[in-house]
C-alpha cells in the first residue's frame, strides 16, 4: 500500500472531525459542496477551462470533474454524486476503483439538471459551498457560503494532514522536474516560449493544469514580478533567467522559483549571496514565531545585502529605517500552500476569523498568522530593479540613499527570487524543494 493510500483514512476522519464541528456550530445538518461547473464564455459555445471548487479536492483527488456533488454531515460516511454523462462529443471520465472509494457512498448523475433528485429533499438545514449562487438559489438552498462555516473551514485548512503532505510532496517531486529542464533550455540559449514547452513536456502539465501562469521571464523581464508574456524571440543575449512555476498533485499545489544567471559574473554572486539569505529565511520557520516579524527579519537582511554589493551609500539600518529596502523588496516573504497556490486562512487569528492585520510598513504581506507545525508555507524573498519604482526612489527625498552607478548596471538582469516550499514540523523543517536536489 503506498503512503497515500495509507494516509487517507486518518486524513478524511480529520475532515469529518472538522465538519461535525462546524457544523454544530452553526446549528446545520450538513454542507453539500459543488465541484464546480464549466462556464462558457461570452456569445460563444465554448467554456473557460474548469477549475474545480478547492472545498471538494479537500476530500477527494477530483479535479476534472464537474457537476459533481459532496453531502456531508461529519458523522455518516459522505456522499459523493458523480456526474457521468452519457455523451459521444467529449471524453467522459469513467469512475475508477481507486483508494478513496470505500470512504463515500457513491451516486451516478448521468443529466446534471436532474441532480435535485440526489440531494437532500429539505435544503433547511444544509448549506451550500461552491461558486454558482445562481444554482443553490434554483436548488433551494438559502444558507450559501456561510461566512462562520467558511471561517472554521479555512482556519483549520493551514494544518495539513499526513496525506496532505505526501500530496504536496509529490507536487514538488513533478515542479522539480519542469524546473531542471527550464534551466537546461536556458542555458541552451531557448526563447521564453520554448523554455516553457520544455516546462510542460517535463511535467506532463498542459498550460490550463499549472496551479498558476508560469513565469518564464529572460533578462530585465524578471523585473516584472508577474511576467506571463512568454516571448516567442530569442533576444539577443541571455544574460538572467528567472522562472517561478508549479505542478499539481491530486489538487495540490507547489509553488518554486529559482533565478540564473547565464555567466558567472556579479548578478551570479548576488544570486548566490540571496540564496544564503533564502535559506536562512527557511531556519526561522518556527512554530510560535509570527509570520509578520520572520517578514521583517528578512527585509533587513536585503538591507545587508544591499550594502554588501554596495548599492547604497548609507547604512544598511538607515536603508531599512527609511523604507527604501521595499523598492528592491516589493512583496511579501511568502504565503500559505496547499489546496491553492496561495491558501486560504493565512491573516486569521482564530477559527472565527479575526484578521490580523499585517504592519503599514508591509501591506504586501500573504500571510500574518503565527507559525505553527503541520502548516506548509513558501519561502520567496527577491531582490529586483524594478524601472517604475527605481525612478520614484530617484525623485524621492531619498534618492541620496542609493549608488546610482551600481544599481543602473543591474537593470538588464531584471532580478532575482528564489523560492522553496516548506513543511514545518514541531521538530524541524522539511523544505521539499531542496530535499529534491534543486539548487
Amino acid at each position: 500500500m503506498n503512503k497515500l493510500a495509507m494516509s487517507y483514512p486518518a486524513h478524511i476522519t480529520e475532515l469529518q472531525q472538522r465538519a461535525q464541528t462546524a457544523l454544530s456550530r452553526d446549528n446545520l445538518q450538513g454542507m453539500v459542496i459543488h465541484s464546480g461547473q464549466e462556464i462558457k464564455i461570452f456569445l460563444d459555445d465554448m467554456g473557460y477551462p474548469f477549475k474545480v471548487n478547492p472545498h471538494f479536492k479537500h476530500w477527494l483527488p477530483l479535479v476534472d470533474i464537474p457537476n459533481s456533488w459532496l453531502i456531508i454531515n461529519g458523522a455518516d460516511k459522505p456522499t459523493l454524486v458523480y456526474y457521468q454523462p452519457v455523451d459521444f462529443w467529449h471524453k467522459v471520465v469513467a469512475l475508477s476503483e481507486q483508494y478513496w472509494n470505500e470512504f463515500f457512498e457513491i451516486k451516478i448523475l448521468t443529466n446534471a439538471a436532474d441532480v435535485d433528485k440526489l440531494l437532500p429533499y429539505d435544503k433547511q438545514g444544509y448549506a451550500y459551498i461552491g461558486g454558482h449562487i445562481e444554482v443553490a438559489k434554483a436548488l433551494g438552498f438559502d444558507n450559501i457560503n456561510s461566512e462562520s462555516l467558511l471561517n472554521y473551514l479555512h482556519y483549520h485548512r493551514a494544518y495539513k494532514t499526513q496525506y496532505e503532505q505526501e500530496c504536496l510532496r509529490q507536487s514538488n517531486t513533478i515542479a522539480v522536474k519542469g524546473h531542471k529542464a527550464a534551466k537546461a533550455a536556458f542555458l541552451a540559449g531557448a526563447s521564453e516560449y520554448d523554455i516553457q514547452q520544455s516546462y510542460l513536456k517535463a511535467t506532463q502539465h498542459t498550460n490550463d493544469e499549472t496551479p498558476y501562469g508560469n513565469i518564464v521571464a529572460l533578462n530585465a523581464n524578471a523585473s516584472i514580478l508577474h511576467y506571463t508574456a512568454l516571448d516567442r524571440g530569442v533576444p539577443q543575449a541571455h544574460r538572467s533567467f528567472l522562472i517561478d512555476a508549479g505542478a499539481n498533485f491530486h489538487g495540490y499545489a507547489s509553488d518554486i522559483t529559482r533565478t540564473y544567471s547565464y555567466k558567472r559574473d556579479k548578478f551570479a554572486e548576488l544570486i548566490n549571496r540571496m540564496d544564503q539569505l533564502m535559506l536562512k529565511a527557511v531556519a526561522g520557520l518556527q512554530p510560535g514565531k509570527s509570520y509578520v516579524d520572520l517578514h521583517i527579519e528578512t527585509y533587513r537582511d536585503i538591507a545587508n545585502v544591499l550594502h554588501e554589493f554596495d548599492f547604497l551609500t548609507v547604512s544598511a539600518d538607515t536603508a531599512a529605517g527609511s523604507g527604501i529596502v521595499s523598492t528592491f523588496f516589493p512583496h511579501g516573504l511568502g504565503h500559505h500552500l496547499g489546496l491553492q497556490t496561495h491558501d486560504v486562512g493565512g491573516f486569521m487569528a482564530d477559527e472565527r476569523g479575526t484578521h490580523v492585520n499585517t504592519p503599514e510598513q508591509h501591506p504586501f504581506l500573504r500571510t500574518s498568522r503565527v507559525i505553527e507545525s503541520n502548516q506548509v508555507f513558501t519561502i520567496e524573498p527577491g531582490l529586483y530593479f524594478i524601472d517604475s519604482l527605481l525612478a520614484e526612489l530617484k525623485a524621492s527625498n531619498n534618492g541620496s540613499m542609493i549608488n546610482w552607478k551600481n544599481v543602473d548596471a543591474m537593470r538588464v538582469f531584471g532580478g532575482i527570487r528564489i523560492e522553496d516550499n516548506i513543511i514545518v514540523h514541531q521538530s524541524h523543517n522539511e523544505n521539499m524543494t531542496r530535499e529534491l536536489d534543486l539548487n
